[in-house]
């Protein structure tokens, strides 16, 4: 499926995923129930995927929120 986004758009996807990226790890760690984790971990990977695709799309800086993407 595609999707098109300003470079703004993409510029705050991309932002608020890294960020949640970082929050699902956490989540992960203390996460004890297994089967709860391997969903954590199979969702981490899907955001991690659309993170690097927006990655590959030309995004200015300052579009990013002053963050590279």
């Amino acid at each position: 499926m595609a999707v098109e986004l300003s470079e703004a758009q993409a510029g705050a996807v991309a932002v608020f995923l890294a960020g949640h990226l970082g929050d699902l790890s956490a989540e992960i760690a203390a996460t004890e129930n297994p089967s709860y984790r391997r969903e954590l971990l199979e969702r981490r990977e899907l955001l991690r995927a659309a993170l690097s695709a927006l990655s590959r799309s030309p995004v200015p800086p300052e579009e990013a929120g002053g963050v590279p993407v």
